[in-house]
Order: C-alpha cells, then sequence, then structure tokens
C-alpha cells in the first residue's frame, strides 16, 4: 500500500513539473523565453507564431525571415526587436535583441523600466563605455547591455565625448535609453 501511494505521489509531482511552462518574459543567460542564441532567423515565424512579426528590411525571393524584425503581441503591444547576425542569410542567428516590453525581466528582476540604482543593488557592472548621446553599461556575466542617455548625467559629463565616465557617476535614479541583450555568434569562434 506505501509503495502504490508512493508511486502515486511521484508521478503527479512528474506531471505538475513536466506540464509546468517556461516564462515567455524570463531573460537568462542564453535565452529569452523561448528564444535561444541557437534559433536561427528562419524559425522566428513558427517560435513567434501567436505574435506579429514585421520585416524591417523586406528582402526580396527571400524564402524565409531574414534581416531585422519587430516583434509585436496580437494586441499591439510591440515586444522585441530581432537582429542577426547576417542581414542575408536567413540561417544567421539572431545576435542583438532590443527589449521594448517591460514583462520581460531577467533573472534577478530587472526590466526595461529598471533605474540604475537597481542594477547596482543586483549586478556586478564589468564596463562602462561613453558615446556621443550616451553610456553603454555591461553586465559581468550576462547577455545584457543598457544604454543611459547622457540628458540624465550631471552637466559637466554630457558635452565631452572623450570623457571617461565611471559606474558611480550615472546617477540611481536613471533610467534605460535602451534594454539590450547581445549573443555572440558562435560559429564565427570556431
Amino acid at each position: 500500500m506505501k509503495k502504490t501511494l508512493f508511486i502515486v505521489a511521484l508521478t503527479s509531482i512528474l506531471f505538475v513539473q513536466c506540464g509546468k511552462e517556461n516564462d515567455p518574459f524570463l531573460i537568462k543567460d542564453g535565452s529569452i523565453g523561448e528564444l535561444t542564441k541557437e534559433i536561427r532567423m528562419k524559425q522566428i515565424d513558427s517560435l513567434f507564431a501567436n505574435d506579429s512579426i514585421v520585416k524591417l528590411n523586406p528582402i526580396k525571393d527571400a524564402l524565409g525571415t531574414q534581416g531585422e524584425v519587430e516583434i509585436y503581441e496580437k494586441g499591439g503591444a510591440k515586444l522585441l526587436l530581432l537582429s542577426p547576425n547576417d542581414e542575408n542569410d536567413p540561417n544567421s542567428t539572431v545576435s542583438n535583441i532590443q527589449v521594448f516590453d517591460d514583462r520581460y525581466k531577467t533573472e534577478k528582476g530587472l526590466t526595461k523600466s529598471s533605474t540604475f540604482k537597481d542594477v547596482k543593488d543586483t549586478y556586478t557592472i564589468a564596463d562602462v563605455e561613453t558615446t556621443i548621446n550616451a553610456v553603454v553599461v555591461f553586465l559581468e556575466n550576462s547577455d545584457v547591455f543598457l544604454t543611459i542617455d547622457k540628458k540624465q548625467l550631471s552637466e559637466n559629463l554630457r558635452y565631452n565625448p572623450s570623457l571617461e565616465i565611471e559606474a558611480s557617476q550615472i546617477p540611481d535614479d536613471a533610467k534605460f535609453k535602451y534594454f539590450m541583450i547581445g549573443w555572440d555568434d558562435e560559429s564565427e569562434e570556431l
């Protein structure tokens, strides 16, 4: 009798575990929802079959999805912008993803609407690079990188593009201009 109860309990647990779907908005290392860094551009149509896909630079006579695409929810909300390693190759993998929807979050809870304080509280900052109009913040051991508009920095940091800006100079309440995910093309590394 005890064996039967144990087997029934174990089977129930396994069915419950198998029935759990992945969070479609969770950003992990190498994946965002069901999208992984191994997915080819030609597979995007089937992966986002319940959403709308807008091809930004349609390629004439293309056999599948090629080039940059925007993903919209059926209700119209813009979710993602996917950029491939090679615009002309449907077998190319995705190299960059811009996140537009606040439901996408990292395992540590970082979203597009988070502040720089949230980043400092949960991540180690690997590097800060200065561009003409923004600073790009790279996170250690993460595919996520963030762009903060220089308008959010103090006046003395805004106008010199060669000035190296440190993380300590970015205000805690700074919002992200872009919330990005970057994946290297592993075939190029071989």
